[in-house]
């Protein structure tokens, strides 16, 4: 009974193995579809950094822009200031001239 199991038991050891063995053109297919997976993430990592490289760039000209118009528009402000100061110096000039 012994010498039975063991030889059903060995005799199942190889069917299995054998199941498990693939052919070369099993290992080639796997190979293809490895090479095409990682390409294809390649791509997708690649058009990824691009979107996120044209987003910063966007972005930084964007803040230029703010940056330019900021700037404008104090340097406005301060010749609007500078010469409302002007008139009021003149215009207190007059007047002291005036009642001189």
């Amino acid at each position: 009974m012994k010498t039975k199991t063991t030889m059903i038991i060995a005799a199942a050891v190889v069917a299995l193995a054998a199941c498990n063995k693939k052919t070369s053109a099993d290992n080639q297919a796997s190979a293809v579809e490895a090479n095409a997976g990682n390409q294809a993430e390649n791509v997708t990592a690649a058009g990824e950094n691009e979107a996120a490289n044209i987003m910063n760039s966007a972005e930084n000209k964007a803040s230029a822009v703010k940056n330019e118009t900021k700037n404008e528009a104090a340097a406005i402000k301060n010749e609007g200031k500078n010469e409302a100061a002007a008139i009021k110096n003149s215009a207190s000039n007059t007047a002291e001239n005036k009642t001189k």
